[in-house]
């Protein structure tokens, strides 16, 4: 009975090395995913922004601008490979307590890689003939590395390179910092009254709306969750003729507001707890448990001296000493 229990002992421990080294390798690429279920409200405030206002039909200086952005996931759209959400952002001028502009984005990215897919309707402003490739600039892949991404930037509709520019911390947490840099870009035309921009007559005028930013996003490498962000964002209508600025549409540096990145962080530690105890804690359980019952199972297994073959119960006689010696 003792050998029997022994080596029942000591399969169950094989079984749980095998299990822990399973944890490691193979079990965090099939179930550690991003997440299918979100709803979060975050919010960017920017002092001293200028902007034009198309309520008043004059230029706004010296005013604070408060960005939310509700998110919302459609789960019944998504599946364990891809996530489906919804993006609401308001932009406000609480200074002048005017609404500066407002879009709708849905996106649709891999669980696993953070990469946005196209399906599911995706769109900016019901929109689905604009392609939305990269990250989705809310939420990294899980892991990430210390190297560039492409990033997709709503604010050209466009993708462009985010590089990574070192580390930082948020809340208490290590964080891989990435810039985006955008040159002027032409993102469109608009039309407006040819006098807005100081030019002669009463008709109306279509110039190009050129686009430039630098963006600064805070990651924290092993959630992929995207802790902070400072967006300094340039908009404007150019002449088509020389390039030069005739009318400032927005200049605003932006970032979280303190109680938007706290929010982020609590979820951000509860995320970390959770992967920590699956990559690591349990494996680590699990490999020392088995450890333990499988020697203390060899152990028991082996037969003890008396149930050794050959083995008569007498003790061997010592050597006699010859006295002539």
């Amino acid at each position: 009975m003792r050998r029997v229990t022994g080596l029942i002992l000591a399969g169950l421990g094989a079984f749980l090395i095998a299990a822990a080294v399973l944890m490691v390798t193979y079990l965090p690429g099939q179930v550690v995913k991003l997440p299918l279920h979100e709803y979060l409200v975050t919010q960017l405030v920017g002092h001293n922004v200028s902007y034009f206002s198309a309520a008043k039909v004059k230029p706004i200086t010296g005013a604070t601008m408060v960005v939310t952005s509700t998110t919302k996931s459609d789960d019944r759209a998504g599946n364990s490979d891809t996530a489906v959400w919804n993006t609401f952002t308001y932009l406000y001028d609480t200074t002048n307590h005017q609404r500066f502009s407002f879009s709708i984005r849905r996106f649709a990215f891999d669980r696993k890689t953070a990469e946005l897919v196209q399906c599911c309707g995706a769109s900016i402003d019901g929109n689905t003939h604009i392609r939305q490739s990269g990250l989705p600039g809310l939420l990294w892949p899980i892991g990430t590395g210390k190297h560039s991404y492409r990033i997709f930037d709503p604010g050209m509709n466009r993708t462009a390179t985010a590089r990574y520019a070192g580390t930082s911390s948020v809340g208490g947490i290590r964080v891989y910092k990435y810039v985006e840099k955008v040159p002027p870009t032409n993102i469109g035309t608009q039309k407006i009254p040819a006098s807005l921009v100081g030019l002669p007559g009463n008709k109306e005028v279509t110039l190009p709306e050129t686009y430039s930013a630098t963006n600064t996003y805070f990651v924290d490498p092993d959630t992929g969750a995207q802790l902070n962000q400072i967006e300094d964002s340039h908009l404007a209508l150019t002449d088509p003729s020389t390039g030069a600025e005739r009318l400032l549409l927005l200049d605003a540096s932006l970032t979280n507001t303190p109680r938007s990145t706290a929010t982020v962080v609590k979820i951000d530690q509860d995320a970390r707890r959770k992967l920590n105890l699956l990559t690591f804690v349990l494996p680590l359980t699990a490999g020392l448990a088995g450890l333990v019952a499988l020697v203390g199972g060899i152990l028991l297994a082996r037969p003890r001296r008396h149930e050794e073959p050959g083995y008569t119960g007498k003790h061997e006689s010592e050597p006699v000493l010859d006295p002539a010696v």
